[in-house]
């Protein structure tokens, strides 16, 4: 019944799709509710994380740098980016009806290519970061003054939102008729290009060569700038600076494979969509584990966040202790 609400006639007789239906876990019924719980609980973790990452960074005068408040904007991302699609899945996963419309999974496309492109910009940025901050300590705080800083951290969103939106106008640039139910938990590329009335070739060509463009460009520009970083922290004589060289760029690192570990295996492969079930799998990990990562990565490899951390709450415990006192007096 749900599907043939989703259709209407087209002019060549065939069904137009006005609605698409997302499969999400329906094959999975008696797992529904433990996976509601599961997903819940690691989206309330993962916000939680990302917001005192950016409490601290503001809180804190030490974490005024241009490394944490790309870091800063990197967790306003991930908490964004998982907001487009994990509150619509959870609520799938309690509810009966997985139905979206056309322009609601247009525009959920749209956020979420926007802001997982930017994210592979910002970690390039932050590459580029790291490369001044080792590379070019002399002129660290002149290239990255914070009006540049500023004009750089612009230029990534538009960018990402930019590449968001041509690939969008791609694949709803014709209308759907080849079924309505999207092998997915939300609005993504290949589950939704394959329902398209016109196969074209070249379109998916072209999506899909913007998409090896953007990941592929972005993780290469990353591995330069870590040749680069590598090469001088060999040349350091201190086995001490070394070190201190390496810690600070470990969070990232780490937070880049995993990120275009994901985005490789989903978007560089020609065969994109032809496995739901597993694409379903990556998925998850890479919109519900990978966001909860970045913060517990970040406070767990990094020492001025971790040290930044306990100042904050020294300082929030003194006030709560003081309160007290100062109404008794």
């Amino acid at each position: 019944v749900c599907l043939q609400a989703a259709e209407r006639l087209w002019g060549n007789g065939s069904r137009l799709v006005t609605e698409f239906v997302l499969v999400g876990f329906s094959h999975l019924p008696h797992l529904r509710i433990t996976l509601f719980t599961l997903f819940f609980l690691t989206y309330l973790v993962t916000l939680s994380g990302n917001a005192t990452i950016i409490t601290v960074i503001q809180a804190d005068r030490t974490l005024h740098t241009p490394m944490y408040r790309f870091l800063a904007l990197l967790s306003l991302s991930e908490t964004c980016y998982t907001l487009v699609t994990i509150p619509n899945m959870l609520a799938h996963l309690l509810t009966e009806r997985h139905a979206i419309s056309v322009p609601a999974c247009r525009a959920q496309m749209f956020f979420f290519l926007g802001l997982g492109c930017s994210h592979c910009f910002l970690l390039t940025l932050m590459g580029y970061d790291r490369y001044v901050a080792i590379c070019c300590p002399l002129r660290y705080s002149v290239v990255m003054r914070p009006t540049v800083c500023l004009c750089l951290g612009a230029v990534v969103f538009c960018s990402g939102f930019s590449v968001a939106m041509i690939e969008t106008c791609m694949i709803f640039s014709s209308p759907f008729c080849r079924g309505s139910r999207v092998e997915h938990f939300f609005c993504d590329i290949a589950p939704v290009l394959r329902l398209s009335c016109t196969q074209s070739t070249g379109r998916a060509l072209g999506i899909f060569f913007l998409s090896v463009l953007v990941v592929l460009a972005s993780f290469l520009l990353i591995l330069l700038s870590y040749a680069f970083i590598v090469a001088t922290i060999l040349r350091m004589p201190s086995a001490t600076s070394r070190h201190k060289a390496f810690s600070t760029c470990a969070a990232h690192l780490t937070v880049v494979l995993v990120h275009f570990g994901c985005a490789g295996v989903i978007y560089l492969r020609p065969d994109s969509g032809a496995h739901p079930e597993r694409d379903r799998l990556v998925a998850v990990f890479y919109t519900v584990v990978t966001p909860l990562l970045n913060p517990v990565v970040y406070t767990l490899r990094n020492r001025e966040v971790r040290v930044a951390l306990r100042r904050t709450l020294a300082r929030g415990c003194g006030a709560e202790q003081r309160g007290p006192a100062d109404r008794h007096s």
